[in-house]
């Protein structure tokens, strides 16, 4: 049965939403003593937050997602894209110096509303941008606008790891870890399958006029509903057992702090991780979606035409194995996970290589991004937690989200200068063999690391005086 493109679009929707539901509902509990009015409220706190977050990914990657539509137009080429991309990437990395400081200081959801609203007034430059018709080419006005958004953006990780470093006890965060990853991934559907159809029947710049419209309507939800602890929200705060845990002393200055976390062999081998993670996601995200639109796959095959689906099916599966695995098999060490899920991507990243030709190319691609999303839950969403503890979670999720974004500059200053462009082999796939081979070797690096962090865990000032 053909359904028309926008039913067929509800229903996946639909079908996206109760599986969410479910998995969230198997999710396995860890008691540690909370109420069930405490554990309503909880929800209420992170549920629009992480919703928020979720969206803050459609007003970044739907300029992804719109890039054939601009290339068709002669706006931006795959060189310009890798540009934009970059400096962007480079903007979101640096920017950890400045509001991951911040969220320790005017804690996580006053920094969150500050991102959401910059977000949403980028956002709409860059519709109102390409309504004025005014530039021929979109590089420089999109680097600066594009670099403004990453800036916001980068209010997002910091403050929803800060304000449910206080919510969340140590071993509550693996499976905290796995809706870590659901909410990426349903910011990865939205930006993705929404905005093609968005694209189909719209003017480009409605693809930024979208999520702005959504962000503004959760910046008052969050405005309402959300608070930074369990005290503000008429609870009683609880030792959550991290690396703060037992430490009710004066908060260090933010250079002495920033010394303390890359002096940290812990924190800096995470950070150096999920620079390999940054990597190989945006390798995936971004450029297999754009080989899929040059080579015609995107017409034929399930995967890429269905790719914000995928992602955020295999995101979901890959939080949620990670979360359980490291809270049931490894005692909610997070190391192990992101060592053997690395073991995938090498695997995978080989895989790509050699379906690069074969409508199988999406399927290899959906479970290298499983083991990635999942990687880079456990360790930005989760381990940043542990590691950073209560007091300085903003600052470490800071330097880790800095590393992730380090290497998505990297890939797409590399991938948009290796990659062929319209006119020049784009939609041949043989001439996308750089493409894997780009990959391989940071897989194997980010093994490598990974099984450095087997064994690590928080060490709390509670442990140390015993």
């Amino acid at each position: 049965m053909n359904l028309p493109p926008l039913a067929e679009e509800a229903l996946s929707i639909v079908g996206l939403l109760v599986a969410v539901a479910f998995v969230y509902s198997r999710l396995p509990r860890v008691e540690v003593g909370h109420s069930p009015e405490f554990l309503r409220r909880r929800f209420y706190n992170w549920f629009p937050l992480g919703l928020t977050y979720a969206f803050l990914y459609m007003g970044r990657y739907n300029l992804t997602a719109a890039q054939g539509a601009l290339d068709h137009l002669d706006l931006m080429s795959k060189k310009d894209f890798g540009t934009i991309k970059s400096v962007g990437a480079l903007v979101y990395g640096c920017s950890f110096l400045l509001n991951g400081p911040l969220a320790d200081k005017l804690g996580g959801r006053r920094t969150m509303l500050i991102g959401a609203a910059g977000v949403v007034v980028a956002n709409v430059a860059m519709g109102l941008t390409l309504l004025s018709g005014a530039f021929a080419n979109l590089r420089v006005p999109f680097t600066v606008l594009y670099a403004v958004n990453m800036y916001f953006q980068s209010f997002g990780a910091v403050s929803i790891v800060k304000v449910n470093a206080s919510w969340f006890h140590l071993r509550e965060r693996g499976a905290f870890g796995g809706i870590f990853g659901i909410l990426i991934s349903l910011g990865l559907y939205l930006a993705f399958d929404p905005t093609r159809l968005v694209l189909a029947s719209f003017p480009p710049a409605f693809a930024f006029f979208l999520p702005a419209s959504v962000l503004l309507i959760f910046f008052v939800i969050d405005y309402l509903v959300v608070r930074d602890t369990p005290g503000q929200a008429g609870h009683k705060d609880f030792d959550v057992a991290d690396a703060s845990s037992a430490d009710d002393g004066p908060a260090l200055g933010v250079l002495a702090v920033a010394k303390k976390m890359l002096t940290n062999p812990i924190i800096l081998s995470i950070a150096l991780v999920e620079f390999c993670s940054g990597y190989l996601r945006a390798a995936l995200m971004d450029w297999y979606f754009i080989f899929a639109q040059a080579t015609g796959a995107i017409e034929t095959q399930f995967v890429p035409k269905h790719w914000g689906l995928t992602q955020c099916v295999a995101g979901i599966l890959g939080g949620v194995l990670a979360g359980v695995i490291s809270d049931r098999l490894f005692s909610s060490r997070r190391g192990p996970v992101a060592a053997i899920l690395y073991g995938v991507c090498i695997a995978a990243s080989v895989g790509v290589a050699l379906v690069l030709l074969s409508p199988a190319l999406g399927w290899v691609v959906a479970v290298m991004m499983l083991a990635i999303i999942g990687v880079h839950g456990m360790l930005s969403g989760t381990a940043s937690m542990d590691f950073g503890g209560r007091k300085n979670a903003g600052l470490a999720v800071g330097i880790i989200d800095g590393f992730v974004y380090l290497g998505v500059a990297t890939q797409a200053y590399l991938l948009g200068s290796l990659l062929p462009e319209k006119g020049h082999g784009a939609e041949d796939p043989t001439k996308w063999t750089a493409w894997p081979w780009a990959m391989l070797p940071v897989a194997v690096i980010g093994f490598a690391l990974a099984m450095r962090l087997w064994n690590a865990r928080p060490a709390t000032k509670s442990a140390a005086a015993h």
